[in-house]
């Protein structure tokens, strides 16, 4: 599943237990005038706050825990995909251009080891792989389709447009994701949300036009952007499709970690399908035994997307949904930076003014969501 997939449904989960502010009860120190006193007051006021305060630093390990699983995860993820798309290497017959001639085999690594992750984390919760999940595998196809195409439509738009400017477009998704949820299952929703996907949209429209290099680039950028729209149209599916899931079953029935086993085997069976009908094997070992490096970047791709959906996970479970937003949307703008400096992306005035007013209005919505849960909670 796609980071994006996963916080949209996250999204209409219930929210875990917020962390408690920091209460540390004023005691007296008698004063010492010894140098070695003075060294070790601030561990004895240390080991006083923690003693008296186990359960917000245990709560605080864990934050970080997740805070720093999610950036290095995503972070090093997004890195990579950069780096593999858009890196000139070695030319071969069949790519003589030097570029990476497959985005569908970078989609088939990720599944591959996602799999594995998914069957062990099934398999330590319930004692056995296939215990205590009642849905079909077909159950999970629609949405493996539509979560594979998102992530092939999403490497192959590197090759048209800047990470900047994937990382910002996928923010407009709030449209697609409205428009399936009064699909699929008769949603409706306030006009509030409305005008902040319009306003979304804009920044997203801003970000993208100011970032175009030259006219001559505007046939690429449109290229990008068909891929981008894609992307974002796919991935909405595959959050609605995926709720669809949790309530004919029951979430009793079909866990997060199982959802990531049905979801992942049906997406190896397809990206392995579309690998062998559209003949990129064979391009794609000649292209590896040349340029061994990238395969490397596929591990490394695969294992920090399979870290980052445990940590997802992990962090929606321990925090809810609304933390792990605020995380996520910060490692989209510490990416675009990363990004910028080590690809020499430049980003005019205008493109930032785009940029500033799509995490805006992300961040109002959190901070209304969790008015709307701290009011729906005082309620009880």
């Amino acid at each position: 599943m796609t980071t994006e997939a996963q916080a949209s449904r996250a999204d209409e989960e219930e929210a875990a237990t917020q962390m408690k502010p920091l209460m540390v009860e004023s005691s007296s120190l008698s004063t010492e005038t010894s140098n070695n006193a003075n060294t070790a007051f601030p561990s004895i006021c240390c080991n006083e706050a923690i003693q008296n305060n186990p359960e917000f630093f245990a709560q605080a390990v864990k934050f970080l825990f997740c805070f720093c699983g999610l950036q290095a995860s995503y972070l090093t993820w997004g890195y990579m995909q950069e780096l593999i798309m858009t890196t000139t290497f070695t030319p071969t017959p069949s790519a003589p251009d030097g570029k990476f001639p497959s985005a569908a085999f970078c989609v088939f690594s990720n599944r591959f080891l996602a799999i594995i992750v998914a069957m062990i984390a099934v398999r330590v919760k319930h004692g056995a792989v296939l215990a205590n999940n009642t849905a079909p595998l077909i159950a999970f196809t629609p949405c493996a389709l539509s979560n594979t195409m998102s992530s092939w439509s999403q490497y192959a738009s590197l090759r048209y447009v800047a990470f900047p400017v994937q990382t910002v477009f996928k923010s407009s998704k709030i449209i697609p994701v409205m428009i399936m949820g009064k699909v699929l299952k008769g949603t409706s929703y306030p006009c509030t949300q409305y005008l902040e996907a319009a306003l979304i949209t804009t920044g997203v429209a801003v970000f993208s036009i100011a970032s175009k290099g030259t006219d001559s680039d505007t046939t690429t950028q449109m290229s990008g952007l068909v891929f981008l729209l894609m992307y974002i149209c796919f991935d909405s599916f595959t959050s609605q499709w995926q709720d669809k899931v949790y309530q004919k079953y029951g979430r009793s029935n079909v866990d997060p970690y199982q959802m990531m086993l049905g979801v992942n085997s049906s997406a190896i069976l397809i990206t392995t399908a579309g690998l062998v009908i559209s003949g990129d094997i064979p391009p794609i070992i000649e292209f590896l035994k040349a340029n061994p490096s990238v395969f490397q970047y596929n591990i490394i791709t695969a294992i920090t997307s399979a870290s980052g959906q445990l940590c997802i996970y992990y962090t929606i479970k321990e925090f809810g949904p609304i933390v792990f937003t605020i995380i996520m949307t910060t490692r989209q703008m510490i990416s675009i930076c990363i990004s910028s400096i080590i690809f020499g992306h430049k980003l005019t005035v205008v493109a930032l003014l785009g940029a500033c007013m799509v995490f805006g209005v992300l961040f109002y919505q959190i901070r209304r969501k969790y008015l709307a849960k701290k009011k729906m909670g005082g309620q009880r």
